[in-house]
């Protein structure tokens, strides 16, 4: 989401697929995608394998939140970070109904 861009954020992914269990540190702005433990990450996201494929390669916000709702991703991490991506997030939904408000 280019909001998020200029956050400064160190964010550990897992990554699960049966009994393997994939761990990656993100870097941000950048993002720069290491395939590491996060140990000094702000945020963390667990996630099934084929799930985050499908949300990486075509997902949009609003399927990234229903996966959140539904229990199939799971985030946690410092409440501060946490509450200002939910804010960048819902704001930037906002804009997008607004510009198909205008353009309708």
């Amino acid at each position: 989401m280019p909001a998020l861009q200029p956050l400064k954020l160190i964010a550990g992914i897992e990554l699960r697929g049966g009994r393997d269990i994939q761990m990656y540190r993100i870097e941000m702005p950048g993002p720069k995608v290491t395939k590491d433990i996060a140990s000094d990450a702000r945020v963390r996201l667990e996630i099934p394998r084929a799930r985050f494929n499908d949300l990486a390669t075509k997902g949009s916000v609003k399927e990234w939140r229903q996966a959140f709702a539904h229990g199939d991703a799971r985030a946690t991490g410092v409440e501060q970070v946490m509450r200002l991506i939910v804010q960048v997030v819902e704001k930037q939904e906002e804009r997008a109904r607004l510009k198909r408000a205008k353009i309708h």
